[in-house]
């Protein structure tokens, strides 16, 4: 049997037999959408989890709102983290999430930040002049309508009774961190954000903290999408709750209410 012959002829037989060298199984890999705020404290867990298990994650992060609308219509998320129970409600009532998984994660406090890290720190009460504090400048805040961190800022300052006087110097954003980086650049002398927002840049003041009583509950929800099949989907959200996550979730700001 010429060589070339013989040669194919044993590999036919290796592969017949189960001797052919097994294909290397394919890395797992999952994506989560997530709320913009949680990019410092999540990029770092998520990064702590990749080494662990060799499960890749990708992270998109926007405003809950934006994310919401892009898993209705289709977008292959694996699990979702809103910064606010409404836009996982939807999901939930359009049945895109899985029940079972869905878990308040975390909370979060609303803070009026400043561009000048000298700035003298207010107390914020019912008709607290906060459009003479703003002056000609601007107030960032996230979109008042859709973004979690704008409503939340415009109810509080609603039920402070001075929204009509701060409207016509709101800067919207279409996210959180795009707000903040606005007081960051010095383009808005204030900002309203969360205060995990604030730990994550050194750049800005915190002047202020919302009564707690001044807005609804800051919480964050997490489900699994209906469309993942990846088991690591529910593994990761699993870890989100580890002694060692909270650690990291607790450090950048956020109120840790899933407990390991």
């Amino acid at each position: 049997m010429p060589p070339l012959t013989r040669r194919a002829a044993l590999m036919a037989l290796a592969v017949a037999t189960g001797l052919a060298a097994p294909v290397a199984a394919q890395a797992a890999e999952i994506t989560v959408f997530a709320a913009a705020s949680l990019k410092t404290a999540l990029d770092a867990v998520a990064a702590d989890w990749q080494k662990e298990t060799g499960t890749t994650v990708t992270i998109s992060y926007e405003s809950s709102g934006k994310l919401a609308k892009q898993i209705q219509q289709g977008a292959p998320a694996d699990l979702f983290i809103s910064a606010s129970t409404q836009w996982m409600d939807a999901l939930a009532k359009g049945n895109l999430i899985k029940p079972d998984s869905r878990r308040d994660l975390l909370g979060n406090s609303l803070v009026l930040v400043a561009a000048n890290k000298a700035a003298t720190p207010v107390k914020i009460a019912k008709g607290f002049d906060l459009a003479g504090l703003v002056g000609t400048g601007k107030l960032a805040m996230g979109l008042v309508d859709s973004v979690p961190a704008g409503q939340y800022g415009k109810e509080a300052l609603t039920n402070l009774g001075i929204w009509d006087a701060v409207a016509p110097k709101v800067a919207q954003a279409d996210n959180v961190r795009a707000a903040l980086k606005l007081v960051d650049l010095g383009e808005a002398p204030y900002g309203i954000v969360y205060a995990s927002d604030a730990v994550s840049d050194p750049g800005v003041a915190v002047v202020g903290t919302f009564p707690d009583d001044s807005h609804a509950p800051i919480i964050y929800p997490a489900a699994v999408t209906v469309r993942s099949t990846a088991p690591e989907a529910q593994a990761f959200l699993d870890d989100l709750s580890t002694a060692k996550a909270a650690a990291i979730f607790a450090a950048q700001g956020f109120v840790v209410l899933q407990r390991p």
